[in-house]
């Protein structure tokens, strides 16, 4: 038994780029920061950023199209996924990514935390607990449905 599962809340650090394919299947992706705090032996304070590329399929690319601009934090579900390819040159390159099956905006840096949240991906429609609010977003959509959303 294995499991590849990967959970993240951070901020993007670009306006998703977004491909669309002849299929007509679309992908988003985006970068996003992770940031952890804590106090070394000399007493000082200091901040470790990682930086994790994350892609969206389909329904979610949408979404993500739609909604996610840099700087809004996210807590993101996915899995890691590694692929390669050869360069210019004949290199064989790879990458690591985050394969993201669902999405929740979390609010904006220095925003309040009701700016912009939606949670999207593999939850039902009508789960959305928050009240109030005037923005709109789409109810939650399940990545894999084939809804013409």
């Amino acid at each position: 038994m294995s499991l590849n599962k990967v959970l993240l809340v951070g901020n993007l650090g670009k306006d998703p780029e977004i491909q669309n394919f002849e299929s007509g299947s679309k992908k988003a992706s985006f970068s996003l920061a992770t940031s952890e705090r804590y106090t070394n032996r000399e007493g000082q304070s200091v901040e470790n950023t990682e930086w994790h590329n994350i892609v969206c399929w389909g329904k979610l690319a949408e979404i993500a199209e739609k909604y996610l601009q840099k700087g809004k934090m996210v807590f993101i579900e996915g899995k890691i996924k590694t692929r390669s390819w050869e360069d210019k040159e004949g290199n064989k390159r790879y990458i690591t990514e985050i394969e993201a099956n669902s999405f929740q905006m979390l609010g904006s840096k220095g925003g309040s935390e009701n700016d912009g949240g939606g949670d999207y991906g593999r939850s039902s429609a009508g789960n959305d607990s928050r009240s109030g609010g005037s923005h709109s977003t789409p109810p939650p959509v399940d990545a894999g449905d084939d809804l013409p959303f």
